[in-house]
């Protein structure tokens, strides 16, 4: 076991900022993703395990603290230097001499960044700088808060394949925060859901998708004709503009389908949909 989390409260002020009542647990190989709203505690978790900010409670780690690395979601390096000195400076390597250190750079397309000062990196430059500084570390267990947090859309798809690839075969561990669904999609085996500061659920993907949406969760567009069709049929939690059905058996899901398909609907079939695995279980705990 790499981290054990006891009945921990995080609090600023008055205010209860994180609270885990039941004991969560980080094993070997787990690559975990945090998802919650703003203001859930994903942040917080991370520093709290990192001793950042004051707790009460357990966190318990066969670690040592150089043991783990972070990336946090807001990086600053100095401007005096190219980011190449930065990185040998920080890393006390010389890249030169370092095939682990060039082989990152090469791999997460660097190069021709070097000689670059830190404040004329592209965002998505700035996010691998400080990737290919925590990966040197080489960490047992690694903390990625908002990875892609403020690039667009192409440059946060490359950067996520250039993760998934990394990874690839490898047993490192990792607790990653994001608010991009397919970002957990392609990287995390397990979930921690939080919400308001709490813990709504903790465990690996396939088994909370079982738990909150069933065997497959159908979804289609919420138009007039799509509603009146599914009008006496019972309804999952769902974004606006979609209407979604859980198909708890095989059967129930040929009927759907069938009478989707005998009406011209399209639809989108999903038996691993993190978002609506994520709505559906705020939604049980709200009705607890």
């Amino acid at each position: 076991m790499l981290l054990s989390i006891g009945n921990l409260t995080v609090k600023y002020g008055g205010n209860v900022a994180l609270s885990i009542r039941e004991p969560l647990e980080i094993q070997e190989g787990d690559r975990v993703g945090v998802i919650g709203s703003n203001g859930a505690g994903k942040t917080t978790l991370i520093k709290s395990i990192l001793g950042l900010v004051p707790y009460q409670g357990t966190i318990r780690t066969e670690l040592a603290p150089d043991q783990m690395a972070v990336h946090m979601q807001f990086n600053e390096y100095t401007d005096n230097m190219s980011v190449g000195h930065v990185m040998e400076a920080i890393l006390d390597r010389d890249i030169s001499k370092d095939k682990k250190l060039q082989e990152l750079i090469k791999f997460f397309e660097f190069q021709d960044c070097l000689k670059k000062k830190y404040s004329k990196l592209s965002g998505g430059q700035k996010q691998r700088f400080t990737i290919i500084m925590v990966m040197m570390q080489e960490a047992p267990l690694t903390f990625y808060d908002e990875i892609t947090s403020g690039l667009d859309f192409e440059t946060r798809q490359k950067l996520v394949e250039k993760l998934v690839e990394w990874y690839k075969g490898k047993e490192a561990s990792f607790l990653m925060v994001s608010h991009y669904y397919e970002e957990l999609d392609q990287l995390a085996d397990k979930l921690l859901i939080l919400d308001k500061g709490q813990v709504v659920d903790y465990g690996r993907r396939e088994e909370l998708f079982h738990k909150y949406c069933g065997r497959a969760v159908i979804t289609m567009d919420n138009t007039p004709g799509n509603a009146a069709l599914m009008a006496g049929v019972e309804k999952m939690a769902s974004p606006k503009h979609l209407i979604a059905v859980s198909c708890g058996s095989e059967e129930k899901e040929r009927e759907l389908t069938g009478l989707l398909l005998g009406n011209n609907v399209n639809y989108k079939r999903s038996n691993n949909d993190i978002e609506m695995l994520y709505i559906n279980a705020k939604e049980a705990r709200n009705e607890k």
